[in-house]
């Protein structure tokens, strides 16, 4: 199956992101967010996040003009049946993607492939309201999306072969490198970065060490970009409870339990990066 058109549901962070790839990669694409308010400020960051691009030497004048061009945004899912393929980049709200599926699978055409950008839920839930579950997959990019090399594809059980070759040939026409997962809450990634980062807030509570000291010890001792208590102000530390209480609810494995300190500072709106502050400051 030849993918021509591609749809986003959501124009968030991860969804503008996913918007960008695709368009850059010469896909039609059209996005719908639930309001035309919101819709815009998803078009106004792809457009930003390319301009950026272009004032590096990353990408040509012609070429964003060109990726532009091919996106086009809705408020509406019914803008998005003509989509060789969907991608639902909604928030991490299982009823709620439930009800997207649901919807597209009635919109779509019976060959469309829908998938999801979630980075912990069960894909088979999902696929349980189509009436093509071998048709569905998870397609879980990370964030920035122009710019991680990587894409975790989520097989269900019943995910067919060609689903799966498609979804392959989607993330290869996208430039990225891709690593297959069963559906399993966390995947592969998430599954070992969850315990990591929570190993690391449960040693700044228990005043094991400085944040600084933690960062700096593992940037420096693993060589890793970053230290896991800046990295979970990038990511979000919301994200991140929420990613953790799922699997703990799924696992029951205490290595998903999250330490009190990381609740409170979610309930104290200390989210991190996108909220001005969490374990660091950035106002």
């Amino acid at each position: 199956m030849e993918i021509k058109n591609v749809g986003v549901v959501g124009c968030g962070l991860m969804g503008a992101g996913i918007v960008e790839a695709c368009a850059r990669a010469g896909y039609a694409v059209t996005v719908r967010e639930i309001s035309d308010e919101v819709l815009q400020k998803g078009l106004g960051r792809i457009k930003k996040s390319m301009g950026r691009g272009v004032s590096r030497g990353k990408l040509d004048q012609a070429d964003m003009d060109a990726a532009l061009a091919r996106v086009t945004g809705a408020t509406e899912l019914a803008d998005l049946a003509g989509s060789d393929l969907v991608i639902e980049a909604a928030v991490e709200n299982m009823a709620l993607k439930k009800e997207i599926f649901a919807a597209l699978d009635q919109l779509c055409a019976p060959e469309a492939i829908l998938s999801s950008n979630t980075s912990s839920l069960c894909v088979t839930e999902m696929a349980s309201v189509t009436g093509r579950p071998d048709k569905v997959l998870g397609l879980h990019f990370f964030n920035p999306v122009p710019i991680m090399p990587l894409l975790e594809i989520v097989r269900t059980f019943q995910t067919s072969d060609e689903t799966l070759a498609v979804g392959q040939a989607l993330g290869k026409s996208l430039g990225k490198t891709m690593v297959v997962a069963k559906d399993m809450p966390g995947f592969i990634v998430n599954r070992l970065l969850i315990p990591y980062l929570l190993d690391a807030v449960a040693m700044l509570q228990n005043g094991m060490a400085s944040r600084e000291d933690i960062d700096t010890g593992i940037k420096l001792g693993l060589n890793h970009p970053m230290g896991p208590l800046a990295l979970l102000d990038f990511v979000g530390l919301d994200t991140t409870l929420f990613i953790a209480d799922a699997m703990f609810e799924e696992f029951k494995d205490h290595r998903f339990a999250a330490p009190p300190l990381l609740r409170q500072m979610v309930l104290a709106g200390h989210m991190g990066r996108k909220a001005g502050r969490g374990f660091y400051d950035y106002r």
